[in-house]
């Protein structure tokens, strides 16, 4: 009997020193993994808490701070080596990981990772496709740049690189309609100065263009869509010359009239106010035509005292 005794008492002190070293072994690996971690290797020290949290688990209630402090660790040191590979745009890998962390938040009731990994994980996405449709942009790629800012704004309406991406790429294509429709998302993401920069811009040149092809109702068209969206009298100045080509004088008096007001000193302002003062001749306005030439006359347009000495007969 006593020689059974001896055996259990023996076997009782053989399991303790084994939990005494396994105990020791996984405070080591844990300890190892919060140097690791301090040290800037979160790979090394998630790998460290993972072995610790196996070893621990295998103790028992001996273990259970050790264990808790493992669980607390391991989905935050997760989460942080995703955002890792989320900043230096490897979306994929990060996609994995807020994912793993998600799991392990969930699994150890760690709440502020959980909530945190439920908001990065659809970034990622937009990301990936904002990152693309930009790479598309900068090589001139503009149909795919196009349909990857639209990916964007349908999933986040509210990105403003994006909205005015958008405008950019549709206007490089010369759809400025289609970028116009993008105007107003733009000026809710605060990009609107840059839009109406950018559109006013691209429909300045296509109204000179139009005016050169002799396209004369487009060159109407997008000059006063460029106006209403850039403080530019040159737009005014090619409304003003193409409507004169349509003989819609009343329309031409009305664009360099705004012409004139915008641009008061232009080196063509006195052979403006001498059309003006033509057109309001022709409609049988001699007092205004009158004025018009007079003004031509004070910025230095010689032919103008003429037309004054005719009409002050």
């Amino acid at each position: 009997m006593k020689k059974v005794i001896l055996v259990f008492v023996a076997a009782f002190l053989s399991l303790g020193i084994a939990c005494a070293q396994d105990m020791a072994k996984a405070t080591e690996t844990y300890n190892n993994g919060a140097t690791s971690l301090s040290m800037g290797d979160k790979v090394s020290a998630l790998q460290y808490f993972k072995e610790a949290l196996s070893i621990g688990e295998k103790l028992g209630a001996e273990a259970s701070e050790l264990v808790t402090n493992c669980k607390n660790a391991i989905p935050g040191v997760i989460l942080s080596i995703g955002k890792e590979a989320f900043n230096n745009q490897n979306f994929d890998e990060a996609l994995i990981k807020f994912q793993e962390a998600q799991k392990a938040a969930a699994d150890y009731k760690i709440q502020d990772v959980l909530d945190e990994c439920k908001s990065l994980i659809p970034q990622v996405g937009i990301q990936k496709d904002l990152f693309l449709a930009n790479e598309a942009y900068d090589k001139k790629d503009m149909a795919a740049a196009i349909d990857g800012f639209k990916k964007v704004i349908a999933a986040d309406s509210t990105n403003s690189v994006a909205s005015i991406r958008l405008i950019q790429s549709l206007a490089a294509t010369g759809d400025l309609d289609g970028a116009k429709n993008f105007l107003g998302l733009a000026q809710a993401n605060g990009q609107g100065e840059n839009a109406n920069k950018v559109l006013g811009v691209s429909f300045l040149k296509s109204a000179v263009a139009a005016l050169k092809a002799k396209k004369f109702e487009k060159a109407i068209s997008h000059a006063e869509s460029a106006a209403e969206l850039v403080n530019n009298p040159q737009a005014w100045l090619i409304a003003g010359q193409a409507a004169s080509k349509l003989s819609k004088n009343t329309d031409a008096i009305t664009y360099f009239e705004k012409y004139l007001q915008g641009a008061p000193s232009a080196k063509n302002a006195g052979a403006i106010a001498y059309t003006l003062g033509a057109l309001y001749q022709g409609q049988k306005n001699k007092e205004k035509a009158l004025e018009n030439y007079k003004l031509a006359k004070d910025k230095g347009y010689a032919l103008a005292q003429q037309m004054i000495d005719a009409l002050s007969k």
